[in-house]
């Protein structure tokens, strides 16, 4: 994953917590949008070959697409409602 590609993702993802926060979802949705927002956060101040980056992004790629997922999953039903 390149430089670029964490940083639309840390966007998309502080944009659904913002969503999230407002639209009152669940808080351990919240929070799993959070922590990946963070991380990402924190991953894309480091050199992009650093042990710690190649050792945290795949798995954190992943967890934080599941999140984003959930999110438009919950957004989905709760935007039928209303």
């Amino acid at each position: 994953m390149t430089k670029l590609d964490l940083r639309h993702l840390r966007r998309e993802t502080r944009t659904a917590l913002e969503l999230a926060v407002v639209a009152m979802a669940p808080s351990d949705l919240i929070v799993r949008l959070a922590t990946c927002a963070g991380l990402l956060e924190a991953v894309g101040e480091l050199p992009p070959e650093s042990p710690a980056v190649l050792a945290l992004v795949p798995d954190l790629s992943e967890r934080t697409r599941a999140a984003l997922a959930a999110w438009a999953t919950w957004q989905a039903v709760h935007e039928a409602k209303a």
